[in-house]
C-alpha cells in the first residue's frame, strides 16, 4: 500500500527530451514518488543520469511490473493512446505528456477506461506553472486588470534550422508545433477563459526546410474578448510573451520561462534560485493613465505538477490537470486545423 512513508513506485516510458529533462528530474524532486524504472533504448544515458533506476528495453516490461503503481508516458505522441490504454488495463495510474493523444476519440476512450478502472489519468501541462502565467493568475485573482478584453500569448524563438526527430517528421501523427507548443498555449487559455465560442486559425510552414507546420496564429472568440495565440521559429527579437489588456490595466511580461533551460543545464527544484526569473524577464502593470508599475515575478514551479500527482494518489486530492481539460485542448487543436484547412472561422459545437 502506498503511504507517505512508502513513496508511489513510478515507471517512466521514454527518455528523449521530455523524459530526460522534464519528467525524470521532476519525479525525483517529489519525495512521495519513487522513480524505479525507465523504459527506453538509451540504457547508457539512464545509467549515467539516474543511478539506481532500472533501465528496461520494452514498455510492456515496465507496465507489467506489479510493483509499479504509476506509469508516466513521455514517448512520441502517436504512442500515447496505445501505451496509456495498456497501462490502465493493467490497473496502473497514468500520467501522459501533452497532448493526451492525437485524436479526440482516443482521448475520450482513455477517459472512459480510467473511470471504469478507477485509476488516475492526468496530463503533464507543466507550463501552468510558468513564472509569467503564475504572475498573471495572481493579478487576475486580485482583479488588478478588470475584465480582460484582449489576451495575447506567444512562444516565439529563433530556430531557422529544423531539428531532427519525430516532432518535425511529416509521417509522424501529432507532429508539428500546434501539437507541441500550441498544446501549452491552448491549455493556459482554456484554464483562464474556458471554451471559446469559435476559432479562426492559420497553421503553416515558415522555414524553408521544415516539413511540418512550424508556425500558427489562433484567434479565439469569447464575446467581446479576443484571445490571440501564436508561435514562430523565425523571430530573433520577440515582443512580450504575455500581453493582457483589461478594462482597468494592462499586464506585460517579457521572455520565456527559465525552468526548461535550468533543467537542461542540470539544475533541479530546491536548488538556490530555482524558479526565479532574471531582470530581463520583467513583468509590469500599466494603468489607464500610462503609469507603469514593475512587478515581482512569481517563482516558477514545475515541481508542483508531480506534487499534485502525489497528493491525488495519497491524499485523495483532485489531480493537478484533469484528463478532461487535456481532451478539450486537443479538441481545440483539431478545430484549429480544420479552420486553417478551410480558411474560415469555425464555431465550437457543444459535445
Amino acid at each position: 500500500m502506498n503511504t507517505p512513508s512508502c513513496p508511489v513506485r513510478t515507471g517512466l516510458i521514454g527518455y528523449g527530451t521530455a523524459g530526460r529533462y522534464f519528467h525524470a528530474p521532476l519525479i525525483q524532486a517529489e519525495p512521495r514518488l519513487a522513480l524505479v524504472a525507465v523504459a527506453s533504448s538509451r540504457r547508457e544515458e539512464i545509467a549515467r543520469d539516474l543511478p539506481g533506476v532500472a533501465a528496461v528495453a520494452e514498455p510492456e516490461a515496465l507496465i507489467d511490473d506489479p510493483a509499479i503503481a504509476l506509469v508516466v508516458i513521455a514517448s512520441p505522441n502517436a504512442s500515447h493512446f496505445p501505451l496509456a490504454r495498456r497501462a490502465l488495463e493493467a490497473g496502473k495510474h497514468v500520467v501522459v505528456d501533452k497532448p493526451i493523444t492525437v485524436q479526440v476519440a482516443e482521448a475520450d476512450a482513455l477517459i472512459a477506461l480510467a473511470r471504469r478502472q478507477e485509476r488516475l489519468l492526468s496530463v503533464f501541462q507543466n507550463r501552468r506553472w510558468d513564472s509569467g502565467f503564475l504572475t498573471l493568475r495572481a493579478l487576475l485573482e486580485e482583479d488588478r486588470l478588470g475584465e480582460v478584453m484582449r489576451y495575447e500569448a506567444r512562444f516565439d524563438r529563433f530556430r531557422p534550422q529544423p531539428k531532427s526527430g519525430w516532432r518535425e517528421a511529416p509521417q509522424a501523427p501529432g507532429a508539428g508545433v500546434l501539437y507541441d507548443l500550441g498544446a501549452h498555449l491552448i491549455d493556459q487559455a482554456l484554464l483562464l477563459f474556458g471554451r471559446p465560442e469559435a476559432v479562426s486559425a492559420d497553421v503553416f510552414v515558415q522555414r524553408a526546410q521544415a516539413q511540418v507546420p512550424d508556425a500558427f496564429e489562433l484567434d479565439l472568440y469569447y464575446g467581446r474578448r479576443r484571445v490571440l495565440l501564436g508561435v514562430s521559429s523565425l523571430i530573433a527579437g520577440p515582443g512580450p510573451q504575455l500581453a493582457v489588456h483589461g478594462e482597468r490595466a494592462s499586464f506585460l511580461r517579457d521572455g520565456l520561462d527559465g525552468q526548461e533551460a535550468a533543467l537542461r543545464a542540470g539544475r533541479r527544484p530546491g536548488m538556490p534560485g530555482w524558479g526565479e526569473e532574471p531582470p530581463a524577464h520583467r513583468a509590469r502593470l500599466i494603468d489607464g493613465d500610462g503609469r507603469e508599475t514593475p512587478l515581482v515575478n512569481a517563482r516558477g514551479s514545475y515541481e508542483s505538477y508531480y506534487r499534485g500527482i502525489a497528493a491525488a494518489l495519497l491524499d485523495g486530492a483532485p489531480p493537478p490537470v484533469r484528463a478532461e481539460q487535456a481532451r478539450d485542448a486537443l479538441a481545440l487543436i483539431e478545430l484549429a486545423q480544420r479552420s486553417a484547412a478551410e480558411g474560415r472561422r469555425l464555431r465550437w459545437a457543444a459535445d
